[in-house]
């Protein structure tokens, strides 16, 4: 039995699609399923250099052998999902979603705008607070997946129930991958900045609650971070600890162009900060991880994204490692640049990965 859970530890975009996809290829996950909804994206670099963003589909589908679920808890746009559906090439036998997951309506995006949730909360206005309210009060317009399968005839093959399927996988000794959305920072229960929050818990117990899995289950809970935690744009959204220019990051890391990340969904230029440690720990106590995976190495010294080992790391990527290992949670994975390709494993995810980059394990993987 395995169940691993991928959490973001910080105000998302932590890089956990990325290290969703190599665990997957790492360790031969047979089931991987995507939380949340289509408000958050989950990205990275093609090997030819383009950005891939899936919005519903786990970024598990890089393994070719991969069963991909979207749980009961799931919120779906009918027509994002279908869309990837079409670039990935994913038929029933790949792809299940669960006949309880709420199916998105324009009246929740409409609903959203009318409320200034853009303005108020930085909200991208994509349908999932509304659709999530409206599940909570039951009203009669909720429409869940399998209702709606009986109008929409391309949706009806997918129909599953994952909890029966996940449960199933783990009396059968197969490796589950459960992937989470946004970050920590931002659950509604437990983050200190409430109401800038988004509409659901985004810690590893909330995650395996939409999917049905028991917490007795998990074997492998891996917290993402990133050496400068960013947030989406406007002073609206929340605050940002000790908030930096993008200018200034590049000139501390000496970076040959301009640095500038924007939000996958809105696309507006992302704010960025120093590291917390104090919302790191929290993160830490409330997930209570068995792994840590660091990204964005390389905004403490390009010279990092060339890195193969820990020690081609500059002086700067070395002491940060070793000050966040202090925490108690061993740095298992660490990521020098956008792609797959770029990272490092200086503890193994399991006994027969070591200190090397993922460059061999991405032979059979669909990117």
């Amino acid at each position: 039995m395995s169940v691993w859970v991928v959490v973001g530890g910080q105000f998302g975009s932590e890089g956990k699609g990325k290290v969703s996809a190599i665990i997957t290829l790492q360790e031969n996950i047979d089931i991987c399923v995507r939380c949340g909804g289509p408000n958050s994206g989950h990205s990275f670099q093609r090997a030819h250099g383009s950005m891939l963003l899936v919005r519903q589909v786990p970024t598990g589908f890089v393994r070719p052998n991969t069963r991909l679920l979207i749980p009961a808890g799931g919120l779906i746009d009918l027509d994002i999902l279908e869309g990837e559906i079409t670039e990935l090439g994913l038929d029933p036998s790949r792809l299940g979603i669960d006949r309880n997951a709420m199916i998105i309506s324009e009246g929740d995006r409409a609903r959203e705008a009318a409320l200034n949730l853009s303005e108020r909360l930085s909200s991208t206005l994509c349908g999932v607070g509304s659709a999530v309210a409206r599940r909570a009060l039951r009203t009669e317009d909720v429409e869940l997946a399998s209702q709606a399968a009986k109008r929409t005839s391309w949706l009806k093959p997918y129909i599953t129930t994952v909890s029966d399927e996940a449960n199933l996988a783990v009396d059968l000794g197969k490796k589950i991958l459960i992937e989470g959305t946004q970050g920590s920072g931002l659950s509604l229960y437990h983050s200190s900045h409430y109401p800038k929050t988004t509409s659901r818990d985004t810690n590893a117990s909330g995650f395996l609650s939409e999917v049905g899995l028991s917490p007795r289950l998990v074997s492998e809970v891996v917290l993402v971070l990133r050496t400068f935690p960013i947030r989406v744009a406007g002073a609206q959204a929340g605050p940002m600890f000790k908030e930096i220019s993008w200018d200034q990051v590049g000139r501390e890391a000496r970076f040959p162009e301009a640095i500038r990340e924007f939000t996958t969904i809105s696309r507006k230029l992302r704010r960025i900060g120093r590291f917390d440690w104090l919302a790191a720990k929290q993160a830490i106590k409330l997930n209570r991880p068995t792994k840590i995976a660091l990204n964005f190495i390389d905004y403490l010294g390009f010279e990092n994204r060339t890195a193969r080992s820990i020690s081609d790391l500059n002086d700067e990527g070395t002491a940060f490692i070793n000050e966040l290992s202090t925490c108690g949670v061993p740095v298992s994975y660490v990521g020098t640049g956008p792609s797959l390709q770029d990272n490092i494993c200086p503890q193994s995810l399991s006994s027969e990965h070591g200190d090397r980059t993922l460059a061999t394990d991405l032979g059979s993987a669909h990117v």
